[in-house]
């Protein structure tokens, strides 16, 4: 039987003989003696086989990467001058005695010393994974959902499944569409969440549930995005927006003293107005000392009509960014500041640089200066703090546009100019708008089973556009960690809601009837979280892709290479199913063929 793991062999095991088993990550042959790294999911451990072992010797000589094996041999101490300090095994080796091949290995797809395209990764995913960073991330992921658990169960919270096959619920994103074979033409569909179950759970009487879960949408992926992911889910009753909010930063903090031992301290809350005004984003990344400065009052009566339109305009926005020592950039990195901001629907990037504050107007270079007077200049310098050597960089839009696009800006200055102080900046953000207008139609900014602040029913349809909703988001560098809300208990404000998002009764009850009836019994108040399990676990492992902290992920175009899936069905099973496919030929195709 194995001893142990060869990363846990330390010099506790000095003189002691183990058995390890584990895979060949090198063999070198130096002057004829044989060396080993033998790998498992814990580390690496050095082996040494010498010819006094002459059949050990001879069978050690035929090994290659990636060979299955056990092997037998005594602990030994290294010598001084041979620790190796870069390893967790470096003070000790194993003189090895005895090697079992329980399997060979032909020459690899991958190679573990280089960098390896994404496809060749997930297709050959068995032997990513063997890569000790891709173990290590893994590892890691396993005792963050261990941490949570005791975490949560210490807490009282209950550990309870929901279905995974159920009802199509609008909640942004499409849904995964599975037919019924008992229920001809009829079809499940696959939780984008556990939202409505969770929310039944704590009417049922449950008070406090969690759940690790999978959910799946839909939608066009990107490096934080996958088909299906993980959430850490949690449901309370008689609980408030801040009490869900203090058992959550406990977690959050609890968890980054266990396993980073970090200290993340208390987290600020900002409003939803305050970061979009201040940061131009609602997950702000605070580690970026940059932030937008409003400038509207200032340029309001200027003869730049590219400022005073917008600075006019209730729905325009005119910000500024001070960049610390940006006078340096040239017209070309301007510019292409300037292209990157049009990516966000901006039409340009003004820009003012301090060459010499002490010379007032003197010591300024920009094209636009000459529409403005020297007080509005003053002004503009002593509101965003402008020193010498700075540049100050104007967004002027409509407010929308204005906002994400300097907010964008805002992170890759920081990026560019080396900006980020500090290594974890959590926050919360809160109050966020109950509804979004698009097209003359009312959204949910969360979900339509949000609840307002206010919760006077008459003053929500007489204000819809203003109403806050008691929304509450973590946010970690950037990230958005994990969003909640307290819940609507009450039937009357539920089905006000619906009519303001334009849901008619009808479709209420064909889609949503069972909460609407659940309310009517006694409905309790409650409020929840959920965490993005990957995206916590890609931060904290300093991953760049929910991808590389995930078993098997999909690609970008939702495939999984390792299984070739998705696959076609085939006629029989689309029979049973009473299922026809019709699959358009592509346009060009389409276009030669008429040709």
């Amino acid at each position: 039987m194995r001893t142990d793991y060869c990363g846990n062999i330390d010099v506790s095991y000095a003189g002691k003989e183990v058995t390890l088993y584990g895979w060949v990550n090198k063999r070198r042959d130096l002057g004829g003696v044989i060396f080993i790294d033998l790998r498992d999911r814990e580390g690496i451990v050095q082996v040494v086989i010498d010819p006094d072992a002459a059949e050990t010797f001879e069978l050690a000589s035929t090994l290659r990467n990636e060979f299955c094996v056990a092997i037998t041999g005594l602990v030994c101490m290294r010598p001084d001058t041979q620790i190796n300090k870069e390893m967790k095994t470096g003070e000790i080796e194993i003189l090895g005695k005895q090697l079992s091949i329980f399997n060979s290995a032909p020459a690899l797809p991958l190679d573990f010393n280089q960098d390896n395209s994404e496809e060749q990764r997930l297709k050959y995913r068995y032997l990513d994974l063997r890569r000790p960073l891709m173990t290590q991330r893994l590892v890691f992921r396993s005792k963050v959902t261990a941490a949570v658990r005791r975490f949560l169960e210490d807490g009282g919270f209950l550990d309870i499944e929901t279905p995974i096959l159920t009802k199509a619920t609008p909640e942004g994103a499409r849904d995964y569409l599975v037919p019924s074979r008992t229920h001809k033409g009829q079809f499940f569909a696959l939780p984008q969440s556990p939202q409505l179950f969770k929310q039944l759970l704590m009417m049922s009487g449950m008070d406090k549930y969690y759940q690790i879960v999978k959910c799946f949408r839909d939608e066009d992926l990107r490096a934080d995005r996958q088909p299906e992911f993980t959430q850490i889910d949690i449901e309370t009753t008689f609980l408030d927006a801040e009490d869900v909010m203090a058992i959550t930063e406990k977690m959050m903090r609890s968890l980054f003293t266990q396993l980073l031992n970090v200290d993340l301290g208390d987290f600020p809350t900002i409003s939803y107005a305050e970061a979009m005004q201040r940061y131009g984003s609602d997950k702000p990344d605070l580690r970026n000392p940059l932030e937008l400065v409003d400038v509207d009052d200032i340029v309001k009566d200027s003869d730049f009509k590219v400022f005073s339109g917008p600075a006019n305009d209730e729905k325009g926005r005119v910000a500024a960014i001070r960049v610390p020592g940006g006078a340096t950039l040239s017209r070309k990195q301007i510019d292409d500041y300037g292209k990157f901001v049009g990516i966000y629907g901006a039409k340009g990037l003004a820009w003012l640089k301090v060459n010499d504050l002490s010379k007032g107007v003197e010591g300024l270079q920009s094209p636009i200066l000459k529409f403005f007077d020297e007080i509005s200049i003053t002004a503009l310098l002593e509101k965003t703090g402008a020193q010498t050597g700075d540049i100050l960089l104007f967004g002027a839009d409509t407010k929308t546009i204005a906002t994400d696009a300097m907010g964008a800006l805002r992170l890759k200055l920081g990026e560019d100019f080396d900006l980020l102080e500090g290594e974890w900046c959590p926050l919360w953000v809160v109050d966020f708008p109950m509804f979004e207008e698009a097209d003359g139609h009312l959204y949910a900014l969360h979900h339509p089973f949000t609840a307002p602040r206010d919760s006077n029913i008459e003053a929500l349809k007489a204000n819809p556009a203003d109403a806050l909703s008691n929304a509450y988001d973590m946010v970690l560098n950037g990230v958005e960690l994990g969003g909640g809300s307290v819940r609507i208990h009450n039937m009357d404000m539920q089905a006000t809601v619906f009519k303001l998002l334009g849901i008619t009764d009808e479709e209420a009850n064909e889609k949503f009837g069972f909460l609407l009836e659940a309310l009517r019994y006694g409905a309790p108040p409650h409020a929840g979280l959920a965490f993005g399990l990957d995206r916590m676990v890609m931060l904290m492992t300093g991953a760049e892709s929910i991808r590389d902290v995930m078993a098997f992920p999909k690609t970008t175009t939702a495939a999984c290479p390792l299984t070739n899936a998705p696959g076609f069905a085939s006629p029989e099973q689309l029979a049973e199913l009473s299922i026809a496919t019709v699959i358009k030929a592509d346009t060009k195709d389409s276009e030669k063929g008429a040709e």
